[in-house]
């Protein structure tokens, strides 16, 4: 018999299990399955494997891919490792400023910092047309150079903001006692504090490399004629006109394989090492000299202002003359004129797309990051491993497999909105789980268990107690969900159909027709859209600091 206490996790788990098993799971078997499928979609088949991976055109996709997701990630990890110490460790003014501007690229679509660095250093851009005019020749920021530059402007959060946080947690008797042992301050943290840190650079380094596996929009700006996996699994989608996508799902699959690979890699690195130290106190800021924090100051202010260059420099065009793709030097309102008069839906639909999946993936993600977190069963841990899934998938991907899934059958998605909400769903659901859990773990479970005893219920002690106790970590969730899914491109530009487009598909559509003054607009909409809910949960934030 289920005990009673029992009965609300297991309930949990298995909704959260059924869920993802029919909208993550069965999408990503069948696009396993489209690509051991003849073009009929009716034999068993390993051709499609042979004939993809002997075109040297994929082999070259599969090689531009590692080769530009490395060198990100090793430029990313150089430059925010040094930021991350300066922060924690030295006394830096600004600190609180400096990191709000940091974790801002996060919540900005990396495809509009990929078409700012066009308009700036394109083959006719701003800046390039200056540098040529004093006699410099910069080359073409088209290709594995240009994409390398937005990855390492936009992806170095990921690095940065676990990394600081490690700095300021390392036991500070482990300096102490370096030091006492004769040795130098910078011998001490390139032999013992950045040893302890390490795994958190590696996470956040993981994520950055992830993060190019799967991203759409960037290479798709930039790329030309170079190949990128998310890229070329879009356009052999698009194009493949036999009942089975056997192409799409082989580039898919490889890439769902690399991720994972990617991701073994990392924990059997982590866990064949110790790293724990039995932190006792906050390290205290180190003195240095004025010429050492001179130099850390301008490093810090220089990372973070350089990342966010792009982004202002949208926002200027965005009120400057375009005449076709050429720009010229007039302010204008035209450009949002233009993108409005046409059809106002757009916008409508991304903020009604990211206010449901929002809300969706906080009624889903935070019961299972509870269940997760508190009921440590083999039940619970294949939850944990499946509701972490997407985390590997890239967006095109789990979108192909949508389509595969829910063209035809009992269950008919496609043309609908309600397939773009669950795709969205779907892939921030970690988001959800990961925040709900940190937050459970620090709830105290005496709290629950008197509320029991004293005759509620476990989903009455759960929904009053818990939920309550939660609320800003779900606020902080839901907002982060809402942010990333109204600038959401990879999984949208494949399931949009006509009345359906977002600001990211209109932004989409004017780079393919050169409209680049609508493409301005639109993405400098997307920028404010996509601010305004952190500023409110910033503001939020503060006042109950303040508050409190």
């Amino acid at each position: 018999m289920i005990g009673h206490q029992q009965r609300l996790p297991l309930t949990i788990a298995a909704l959260g299990l059924l869920f993802l098993g029919v909208f993550l799971v069965w999408p990503l078997v069948n696009v396993f399955g489209a690509s051991v499928l003849d073009s009929e979609g009716q034999s068993f088949t390993l051709a499609n494997y042979v004939k993809m991976l002997g075109r040297p055109f994929y082999r070259a996709a599969i090689v531009n891919t590692l080769g530009i997701g490395a060198a990100a990630t090793v430029i990313t990890t150089v430059l925010a490792v040094p930021l991350a110490f300066s922060l924690a460790r030295l006394p830096i003014p600004g600190k609180a400023a400096i990191l709000a501007l940091a974790a801002m690229p996060l919540v900005l679509p990396s495809f509009v910092s990929a078409y700012a660095i066009v308009l700036l250093l394109g083959n006719s851009g701003l800046l390039t047309v200056w540098l040529k005019g004093i006699g410099l020749d910069i080359g073409s920021i088209y290709g594995a150079s240009g994409i390398v530059l937005v990855y390492t402007l936009t992806l170095y959060p990921y690095v940065l903001l676990p990394t600081v946080a490690a700095f300021k947690a390392v036991d500070v008797s482990m300096e102490e006692a370096a030091q006492n042992l004769g040795s130098s301050p910078a011998r001490t943290v390139r032999t013992v504090i950045l040893p302890i840190v390490l795994p958190a650079i590696l996470a956040g380094a993981l994520l950055v490399f992830i993060e190019t596996l799967e991203n759409f929009g960037v290479p798709f700006v930039l790329a030309e004629d170079l190949p990128i996996f998310a890229v070329e699994a879009f356009k052999l989608f698009i194009g493949e006109t036999a009942p089975n996508p056997a192409s799409a799902g082989v580039l898919a699959t490889l890439l769902i394989l690399t991720t994972v690979l990617v991701l073994l890699i990392q924990r059997h690195f982590l866990s064949s090492r110790r790293f724990a130290t039995n932190a006792r106190q906050t390290p205290p800021i180190l003195k240095v000299g004025p010429g050492v924090r001179i130099v850390a100051t301008v490093y810090c202010w220089t990372i973070v202002l350089l990342a966010l260059v792009p982004f202002f420099a949208i926002v200027v065009l965005s009120f400057l003359e375009f005449r076709g793709p050429v720009l010229h030097g007039r302010f204008s309102l035209d450009n949002f004129a233009t993108l409005f008069a046409r059809d106002m839906r757009p916008l409508a639909n991304t903020l009604m797309f990211a206010s449901a999946a929002a809300l969706c993936t906080g009624l889903i993600g935070v019961p299972i990051g509870y269940v997760v977190t508190r009921w440590r069963t083999g039940v619970a841990t294949l939850l944990d491993v499946v509701a972490t899934l997407p985390f590997a998938v890239a967006g095109t991907v789990l979108a192909i497999g949508f389509v595969v899934s829910f063209n035809a059958g009992p269950v008919i998605l496609t043309g609908g909105p309600l397939i773009l909400v669950l795709a969205y769903t779907v892939r921030k659901i970690p988001f959800a789980v990961r925040s709900a859990g940190a937050i459970v773990h620090q709830i105290d479970p005496s709290l629950e268990e008197a509320s029991i005893s004293l005759g509620r219920s476990p989903l009455q002690t759960f929904l009053r107690i818990v939920v309550p106790l939660m609320l800003g970590g779900i606020v902080s969730g839901v907002v982060l969900t809402w942010v990333t899914v109204a600038s959401e491109l990879s999984a949208t530009v494949v399931l949009y159909s006509g009345p359906w487009r977002t600001m990211t598909v209109v932004m989409f559509q004017a780079l393919e027709g050169g409209g680049a003054g609508i493409a301005t607009a639109a993405a400098s909409t997307l920028i404010v859209v996509t601010l305004i809910p952190v500023a409110l949960l910033y503001r939020l934030v503060r006042r109950y600091e303040l508050g409190s």
